[in-house]
């Protein structure tokens, strides 16, 4: 069977992230077999967004930083990236800052996707709340078959073009970096040290879009990397593994 290659996001893809192992991209990257939910619930998601248009996910790390995918943020320039917070709708309400700065990790590599992770600082400082609050990175990757959310406002349906205006989210269990790179799954040596994944039947491979917070005992594991195909048995969604990239994060924070 034909095997896409998905990199989790609507927008990003098009405007020049790499497709791993160059292989055709399809590009509808989404919450599948997901519910509408409340920002109240995920108050640390952000949409990132390029010339007013949702492009990818991120979380809220401190008031003015927030951690998304690199490979978002390829062939940008920051004066065309702006973040909404607080909201439950990726269009309207809550608020808007503008990016100052980013920073991608310098290890990261298109072709594996290694490293796929980068660092915003925001040109004004978030106020904090009840629908926007900061996350805590995870030290340690969660035990396999931990379970797990991620949330997003990706689309709904394979093909389709539109997104929703809600915030969707879907809960997933932890598969660690040497299960999803044995051959119980089908990547292989694709999934890295840095990568880790999340698997459930039918809500598998497109979880959300890329950039997004996968989360898991109320610390950030995860950022939405990349998949093969969408909901395809035996293929999880790969994510930038937090726990290993922590340090890189809390560093490049304090200098971006």
């Amino acid at each position: 069977m034909l095997k896409f290659v998905i990199l989790l996001s609507v927008i990003a893809c098009a405007l020049g992230a790499a497709v791993p192992e160059g292989l055709l991209p399809q590009l509808d990257g989404r919450i599948v077999g997901g519910s509408a939910t409340t920002i109240s619930s995920f108050p640390w998601q952000i949409s990132l967004q390029r010339s007013g248009s949702h492009s990818c996910g991120g979380s809220i790390y401190s008031s003015n930083i927030i951690v998304t995918a690199a490979h978002c943020l390829q062939s940008v320039s920051a004066s065309v990236l702006q973040v909404r917070a607080g909201s439950t709708y990726w269009n309207s309400g809550g608020v808007v800052s503008k990016v100052a700065a980013f920073k991608n990790h310098e290890g990261y590599n298109a072709n594996t996707m290694v490293n796929d992770i980068a660092v915003i600082r925001l040109s004004s400082s978030l106020s904090l709340s009840s629908t926007i609050k900061t996350i805590g990175l995870a030290t340690t990757a969660p035990a396999n078959g931990a379970s797990a959310v991620v949330s997003g406002w990706g689309t709904l349906s394979s093909g389709s073009s539109s997104i929703p205006t809600t915030l969707q989210y879907v809960n997933v269990n932890i598969v660690s970096q040497s299960a999803c790179a044995s051959s119980t799954y089908g990547y292989g040596s694709s999934i890295k040290s840095t990568m880790i994944c999340a698997y459930t039947v039918g809500k598998d491979a497109c979880q959300g879009d890329s950039g997004g917070p996968l989360v898991s005992g109320g610390n950030l594991v995860g950022v939405v990397s990349w998949g093969y195909g969408c909901a395809y048995t035996n293929y999880p969604g790969v994510y930038a593994d937090v726990a290993v990239l922590r340090t890189w994060v809390v560093n490049t924070a304090k200098t971006v």
